[in-house]
């Protein structure tokens, strides 16, 4: 095992358990980017599915507002230059608004119409039917395409935090864990080793008193004298008492 495969850490039993609670905590936080991911994609493909039917849906109904708009230029004449005039400011404007999605803030944008329609006595000569029918058709489209810049622009939010939390999901799966088992089977690997190299110390320290002992005894065997019959000066054995 290399020392890119696992962290660089000293083998003992307190980081062993430190690693293990990495490990767990790893798996915790994969199980958790693995269900952000999901849910995310789900509403991903929430939002595509309305942006094909929305765009759908702006197509039809640009269409039929071209055909209003060449209507009332026909019955009213060209108004252009009449509404231009009129014109002072915006009647219909964007409220912005966040969407959270799984810790993922979504942009909304919610349009509203604030003011006095400026424009509502043209074509009141003649032509003020198909006049208010192109507005009211134009004002459909403004409202469609609003909400399909909304949804296109949580559609690219969505689309990169996808992609940013599957490459943590993936890092935490294929580099962070692995590294962090690794280590854990490197340290229990060590800790195994240095219990065989104790045991075995321990062995060769009871031979070698064993050795010494019989030595010893050997010793005291041929100087006559038997080991059992031999005082240990040690002892609280009390002596007689000595008369001069």
């Amino acid at each position: 095992m290399s020392g890119k495969d696992r962290i660089s850490i000293f083998p003992s039993r307190m980081n062993l358990t430190m690693m293990k609670g990495r490990l767990k905590g790893a798996h915790k936080g994969h199980s958790l980017l693995k269900k952000k991911a999901d849910a995310l994609t789900l509403r991903f493909r929430a939002i595509l599915k309305k942006i094909i039917d929305t765009k759908l849906l702006v197509g039809d109904i640009m269409k039929e507002a071209s055909y209003s708009l060449a209507e009332a230029k026909f019955a009213a004449g060209d108004f252009t230059q009449v509404v231009l005039e009129k014109v002072e400011s915006a009647r219909t404007k964007i409220r912005t608004g966040k969407d959270n999605v799984a810790g993922v803030q979504l942009p909304n944008f919610e349009p509203f119409s604030e003011g006095v329609d400026s424009n509502e006595l043209t074509g009141l000569s003649r032509g003020g039917q198909q006049v208010a029918h192109a507005r009211e058709v134009y004002g459909k489209a403004v409202k469609l395409l609003i909400d399909l810049a909304s949804m296109q622009t949580a559609f690219i939010v969505l689309d990169e935090a996808i992609k940013v939390t599957n490459r943590r999901v993936n890092a935490i799966e294929h580099v962070i864990i692995p590294r962090i088992e690794n280590t854990i089977s490197y340290i229990t690997t060590e800790l195994d080793e240095r219990d065989r190299e104790e045991f075995y110390r321990l062995k060769k320290i009871q031979e070698k008193k064993k050795k010494l002992k019989a030595a010893k005894e050997l010793e005291l065997k041929s100087l006559g004298i038997n080991e059992d019959d031999a005082k240990n000066i040690l002892e609280d054995n009390k002596d007689e008492d000595v008369i001069f």
